[in-house]
């Protein structure tokens, strides 16, 4: 490839016989998010009921000796990882989904995928199974079910994006109405013990959850660096793809598989923080200004979310101590809002330019 192929904006990178694209104002906003995301850290494992220092801080992230590693390293780091880890996961799925939708309103909880993994293991949790070694098997299989029933409802010769989401909050309501069915057929403390973990909190997690979730994430690696170059092809109408030689129906099962995968491990390690999946693509696609939703400034800006949200959720309201998915809620809910009433009026100004024109 020659500097005179490359596209405006784009800059290629070569490695051996493989080269890739890189979109330029993609990698500075990537850098910036970084820089960003290692700043909200610090300040998470900085503040709490003892403030620490910055500089032990960084030291012990960095593994060198510090007084501080009890403090940092032991009871906080944990926390932190399960939050980036989860929220950098959440991030991607929301961003694949809506790229296989083609609607910023698609992400997994709107669409029945975290309800499907919090129906699933809140029902195991009631009849006893709270192992945190099980939750995360338990919250895929739910989550993957979930996703096939919208996507077998919202398939007609199709997926068309609109359908897919209907049938989705409609499932979603379901799913939600099954949760609390279960809950209230549970022993009383399960069920406190089911509330918390389904608005979706980080206080008590620990190497225990995230290990797991590290495991399914690195396995689930391969998939994510694959879906970076499907996602390309789903955003062509069919006629062009089909022309090209494209699956398109095997590209999109597998960016949803892999977007629900990736929502589901999230859940079960800390439970259904909502929103971060709506928020995350939308923001880095605006910021990047890119054809296709970025998917690695979206998993940094889930995990900043998350980790952000976190420390807010323990500060704003001390010694009260909030969940980070009643924060993300309170956040995400208005622009929800925003997003449903921007995209109405965005569909009739198209419909009033085209019965101008005709």
């Amino acid at each position: 490839m020659t500097a005179l192929h490359t596209p405006a904006g784009y800059k290629a990178i070569r490695s051996g016989r493989t080269s890739w694209l890189v979109h330029k104002r993609a990698l500075l906003v990537g850098a910036g998010l970084a820089l960003a995301l290692f700043a909200a850290t610090v300040a998470n494992l900085t503040l709490g009921e003892t403030t620490v220092s910055p500089t032990e801080v960084v030291k012990v992230m960095f593994g060198r000796p510090s007084p501080d590693e009890l403090v940092v390293g032991t009871l906080r780091m944990p926390r932190l990882v399960v939050g980036l880890m989860a929220g950098a996961a959440l991030g991607v799925a929301g961003a694949l989904i809506q790229t296989v939708a083609r609607n910023p309103l698609a992400s997994p909880e709107i669409i029945g995928v975290t309800h499907g993994a919090s129906a699933l293991t809140v029902g195991a949790m009631t009849y006893g199974i709270t192992s945190y070694a099980a939750l995360p098997y338990l919250s895929v299989t739910g989550g993957l079910a979930a996703a096939a029933l919208v996507y077998v409802f919202a398939w007609r010769g199709g997926l068309h994006a609109t359908r897919f989401v209907l049938i989705g909050i409609g499932i979603s309501v379901a799913l939600r109405s099954v949760t609390h069915l279960f809950l209230t057929k549970g022993d009383y403390l399960v069920a406190q013990q089911a509330k918390v973990w389904m608005t979706g909190s980080l206080n008590g997690r620990g190497w225990d959850q995230a290990a797991p979730l590290g495991i399914a994430l690195l396995l689930m690696l391969p998939l994510v660096v694959w879906s970076a170059r499907a996602q390309r092809n789903v955003t062509l109408d069919d006629d062009t793809a089909t022309a090209l030689g494209v699956h398109l129906g095997r590209n999109r099962l597998g960016l949803v598989f892999t977007g629900v995968v990736l929502a589901s491990v999230a859940t079960g390690a800390a439970g259904p923080i909502d929103f971060v999946a709506l928020l995350a693509p939308q923001i880095a696609r605006r910021l990047t200004r890119t054809a296709q939703i970025p998917l690695v400034s979206s998993a940094l800006l889930g995990a900043f979310i998350v980790t952000l949200g976190d420390l807010l959720a323990r500060k704003l309201f001390a010694p009260t101590e909030l969940p980070v998915g009643v924060l993300t809620a309170a956040v995400g809910a208005p622009y929800l809002i925003w997003l449903i009433v921007r995209t109405s009026s965005s569909k009739q100004g198209r419909r009033s330019r085209t019965g101008a024109t005709s």
